[in-house]
């Protein structure tokens, strides 16, 4: 049976890293970040965390490096929490999941506008329910 411990260790440091990113951290790099997710090694020795980043990529960049610069004092926050006899080190990455859904969104709400324009309006007696049913 597969154990689930490292499922609960990556939930409780992507807790444990989103509320210091929140709420501890004055780095002026790391900004607009939020902790999409965390992945942990079967040994517990190395966890990756996926962070959504708005902005620009030179932003991206810049936040990423601040949180590569801040890894230990986030790792300090998850050793607290975990107490376990090692902590994992921490890993930072982008994901642009996010990004990505608001341009598919974005996408699709144009189309939908560029229907709405090039759709037929209806005829002045034709409303819904007036129009005559078609005899084949």
């Amino acid at each position: 049976m597969p154990s689930h411990r490292p499922l609960r260790v990556a939930e409780a440091i992507r807790e444990v890293v989103s509320q210091a990113i929140l709420f501890e951290m004055a780095d002026p790099r790391v900004n607009a970040v939020t902790v999409i997710r965390a992945e942990v090694t079967a040994d517990l020795k190395s966890a990756t965390v996926w962070v959504s980043v708005m902005g620009t990529e030179t932003e991206q960049k810049l936040s990423l490096r601040g949180l590569q610069h801040a890894s230990g004092f986030l790792q300090s926050r998850v050793a607290a929490r975990l107490q376990t006899r090692s902590t994992p080190t921490l890993t930072f990455k982008l994901d642009d999941s996010v990004k990505k859904s608001i341009a598919i969104s974005r996408l699709i709400d144009e189309a939908i506008a560029s229907d709405r324009k090039t759709a037929p309006t209806p005829a002045a007696g034709d409303e819904a329910g007036d129009a005559a049913p078609e005899n084949p």
